[in-house]
């Protein structure tokens, strides 16, 4: 007990000593200090720096000490289109209140407005990116949070632009409330655990919203992914939460609301897939709960290759989409149970809600797009029509096992 209590004295003490010390420093054309790099060569752990309104042109500017910098005035800081703009090497950081733009461009170096490494407790909030390469870069820090913060690409190609939030080698992020447009993903994460994105908008991206790559134990909520190249993709990935986001007008030939390839353990709850291409394409999908989610104005709902296994699709609501499943083969491992489908004509005699005869969702002709696209050309024709109609008759093609047996009368309240 003894030492408990000599070693909260010196941490203690430590705190008040910086605090004690600590500084504010001014920076401006008016000020005493005229540059930033000028500021921090004296600056101390716990110093403040005030950067006052105006444009900077700096080149690279290294934080390598514990300091809150703070714009007012919002003030530029402009990388000439050759530098990164701020690289941060320590922890306990806090930058606030800035624009800052016009990166280099480097797929060497992969120049950021703002990049972290390998540090804990870095605050990045309330700043404005514009034309920059990557946007915010993190590699291998704890415990950072990106908060509030307005980010937008160079406008290139998927070759020629980064990410707008690149996330690689690290845990317990915060990612939340920011809007992000015009770069390669929106949100990348690689090898990252147990971090939130929360309450973000990333739109207009040339590949993917938000992009998992072996990033397990994450969670993504309410967010919002629309107009993206896929809203979307998680890959090689385990224990994601994916609650409350909308899926929205993610369109093109290979377009998806969600992409999901070889995950497990997931939790897909409570979404909006709406006019997506498709609003959930899953490969190699196991253990998955499907549920809550609605699914309207997709060209297929859910697209479910026949290697996934333990998926259970349940109480879902499917409205005015083309198709609403898709499979491209005869074994089924999953579960449809509590569903409301548009398209089911039963009947329900004794009014519990739930449909008398099972449904099934697969259409014969949507498994022949499925094997030759090129069928699309015959949608809402006769012959399609006389197609599935015989297919419900005599079965041949659609899988025997894909079916809800308890189908719901009426849409359920998402």
């Amino acid at each position: 007990m003894r030492n408990i209590f000599i070693i909260l004295f010196f941490f203690t003490g430590n705190l008040l000593s910086i605090n004690a010390f600590a500084s504010t420093l001014h920076i401006g054309t008016k000020e005493k200090f005229s540059a930033i790099k000028q500021a921090l060569g004296i600056a101390k752990d716990g110093d403040t720096l005030i950067v006052h309104g105006g444009e900077y042109h700096e080149q690279n500017i290294v934080i390598d000490k514990k300091i809150y910098l703070k714009g007012i005035d919002k003030p530029v800081l402009d990388g000439d289109g050759k530098y990164e703009v701020l690289t941060v090497h320590a922890n306990d950081v806090l930058i606030e209140g800035f624009t800052i733009r016009r990166t280099g461009f480097s797929s060497l170096n992969e120049l950021a407005g703002i990049k972290i490494y390998n540090c804990r407790n870095v605050t990045v909030t309330h700043n404005t990116f514009k034309e920059v390469y990557f946007g915010i870069y993190i590699q291998g820090a704890i415990n950072c949070i990106v908060r509030d913060n307005e980010l937008s690409g160079n406008g290139g190609t998927e070759t020629t632009s980064g990410d707008g939030i690149h996330c690689w080698k690290s845990d317990s992020l915060q990612i939340t409330h920011n809007t992000i447009h015009q770069f390669r993903d929106g949100i990348y994460l690689e090898f990252v655990t147990s971090s939130l994105i929360w309450r973000n908008t990333s739109e207009k991206n040339i590949r993917y919203g938000l992009h998992f790559m072996t990033a397990h134990n994450n969670a993504y909520i309410t967010n919002i992914f629309r107009f993206n190249g896929a809203g979307v993709a998680v890959m090689y990935t385990h224990g994601v939460k994916m609650f409350n986001n909308y899926f929205e007008d993610n369109t093109g030939d290979a377009a998806f609301g969600l992409l999901l390839k070889e995950i497990s353990d997931s939790n897909i709850s409570g979404n909006h897939f709406m006019n997506n291409t498709s609003g959930i394409f899953m490969e190699g999908g196991n253990r998955i709960v499907v549920q809550r989610n609605l699914f309207k104005g997709n060209g297929w709902a859910l697209k479910i290759e026949a290697n996934c296994s333990d998926v259970a699709v349940s109480n879902n609501n499917y409205l005015a989409n083309t198709f609403d499943i898709s499979t491209n083969g005869s074994l089924v491992l999953n579960t449809f149970n509590n569903n409301y489908w548009d398209k089911y004509e039963g009947y329900d005699i004794n009014k519990d809600n739930i449909g008398d005869v099972p449904y099934r969702p697969v259409s014969m002709y949507s498994m022949l797009v499925e094997q030759n696209p090129t069928l699309m050309m015959l949608y809402r024709s006769f012959i399609t029509t006389l197609m599935d109609k015989t297919e419900k008759v005599l079965p041949s093609l659609i899988p025997e096992d894909l079916i809800d047996n308890r189908p719901l009368m009426k849409p359920l309240p998402l």
